[in-house]
């Protein structure tokens, strides 16, 4: 039988077939203690130091056999009945516990001087503290997300926002609100009612050089400052600050699990984006565009001053609540993996077995994936395509975004083409047979044929898509540089 690695013997019971040295340690503890003696009084019957002893009994050291068998016949045991691998009692087993919870890595990060449970101390006491640890463990890995629960988080996320053909009424009224209270009523917002608004919600905004790597911004709350970098790469500065300002305005408090913490994130970007293209405006517009058979991501985002993926998005949440139309949008890189999706509309997108979009494939003959090789790949593309589920019209363009570049694309069934610009776009029509293998996921015959077994790729691994995300409540958030940073930027009292 393999003995348990001191090492290991902390964070975990012992896999079956090894012998855990905590385990042991309470087995020999409660039969001396049945037994009546004391360390000092079995270390001279055995002839071992009772200092040996101690480290034995509290799983920090593995006793050799022969001293195993001396122990046995100190307590009048049978040597098996020393190695069982269950605990002797209901206290020893809370003991156990204690003593790995007390070796968890996230839970000795709260900095609690260790607490070694004496024998006067009820059993009712070291209950608590044990469910006290347990939740709190249980607490850290709900947020913590691995690659799986984040994808089925998104799933379930994407199908309520689909179940409400992705319009918030809730955050609409919040968003109009505070646009009425700092007095703008029509027009893209101006950088003037972006202070205003921050000063409504009791803020006041600050542009440091030094914000913290892991974040965009950073918010403290006893000072009612935001703090914000002198130039946001890849983000409108104007966005970061009403997102922000969104977690406070919608009364977001910690998330509880990873799935809470990406539907805070999903209202705030809905808060910004409805500050920024305040629907009693951009109803009016869309609707005159589609009398005019003008619809046009184009026009929205010039018309309100934002980018084009920010245009896109507010499109699909006003889309079919007041339009009528039932829609997709997609965000991809040039490889064609997709970062976000949305549709109400049936696209057929490529999914895993756990029903999420993010991270697969875009068919190659989609308008999200034919616009990086447009002749001008920065001017909008639109285009027919055939399907499985029916023919779409897209319109897709390129945008830089973080040092890379992705396509914004949005689109709707062929009968909804005829309100949007472009529409007459015969010359683009491509046939899309996705699911099927033979249309993306197998090569052409010829090129099979010619390269089959003769060529070896290595892979450029989607980190981000496979990484378990880390724990706490704002996964990917160093806690220490943030309340660091806090530290220095904080008002002199």
């Amino acid at each position: 039988m393999r003995v348990k690695n001191v090492a290991e013997l902390t964070t975990a019971p012992a896999p079956p077939g090894e012998l855990d040295l905590v385990v042991l340690g309470q087995r020999l503890r409660h039969a001396r203690r049945h037994r009546g003696l004391t360390l000092a009084q079995v270390a001279g019957s055995v002839g071992a130091a009772a200092s040996l002893l101690s480290l034995v009994e509290n799983g920090r050291r593995e006793p050799k056999l022969s001293l195993l068998q001396a122990l046995a016949a100190a307590y009048a045991v049978p040597l098996d009945d020393l190695l069982r691998p269950e605990a002797p009692s209901r206290r020893a087993s809370l003991e156990i516990a204690l003593q790995r919870a007390q070796h968890d890595p996230s839970l000795q990060a709260i900095g609690l001087t260790p607490l070694r449970p004496s024998p006067r101390m009820p059993t009712e006491v070291l209950e608590h503290i044990v469910a006290l640890y347990d939740e709190l463990r249980r607490r850290d890995e709900h947020v913590a997300a691995t690659p799986e629960a984040a994808r089925l988080a998104n799933v379930e996320l994407r199908r309520q926002m689909r179940a409400q053909n992705n319009y918030f009424p809730e955050v609409e009224k919040v968003a109009d609100e505070a646009l009425r209270a700092v007095g703008h009523t029509s027009g893209a917002v101006p950088q003037r009612i972006i202070s205003d608004l921050a000063a409504h919600h009791g803020f006041t905004l600050h542009n440091v050089s030094d914000l913290p790597e892991s974040t965009r911004s950073v918010a403290d709350l006893t000072h009612r400052r935001i703090y914000l970098p002198q130039r946001p790469a890849g983000h409108d500065p104007r966005y970061v600050i009403l997102q922000t300002l969104g977690h406070f305005a919608l009364g977001h408090t910690d998330p509880g699990d990873f799935a809470e913490f990406l539907r805070q994130r999903v209202e705030a970007n809905y808060f910004a984006a409805a500050l920024l293209v305040p629907e009693r405006s951009a109803v009016p517009f869309l609707l005159e565009a589609k009398r005019a058979r003008a619809l046009s991501m184009e026009d929205l985002r010039d018309v309100f001053a934002v980018s084009h993926e920010t245009a896109a998005h507010r499109f699909t949440n006003l889309a079919t609540h007041h339009l009528g139309l039932p829609v997709h949008f997609t965000r991809t890189d040039a490889s064609g993996t997709i970062y976000k999706a949305y549709e109400n509309d049936e696209l057929p997108y490529p999914t895993d077995a756990s029903g999420a979009i993010e991270g697969q494939l875009a068919c190659r003959q989609f308008a999200s994936r034919r616009v990086f090789g447009s002749a001008d790949r920065y001017a909008t593309y639109t285009q027919f395509t055939d399907t499985p589920a029916g023919t779409y019209f897209c319109n897709s363009h390129v945008e830089p975004a973080g040092g890379t570049e992705f396509a914004v694309t949005v689109g709707v069934p062929f009968q909804h083409a005829k309100w949007f610009r472009g529409a007459d776009t015969t010359q683009r029509r491509r046939k899309s047979t996705c699911p099927a293998p033979s249309c993306c996921k197998r090569p052409p015959r010829e090129l099979a044929d010619k390269w089959a077994g003769h060529a070896w790729p290595s892979a450029r691994a989607h980190s981000h898509l496979l990484a378990a995300l880390p724990p706490g409540a704002f996964p990917g958030v160093d806690t220490t540089d943030v309340y660091a940073f806090l530290d220095r930027h904080a008002p002199q009292s």
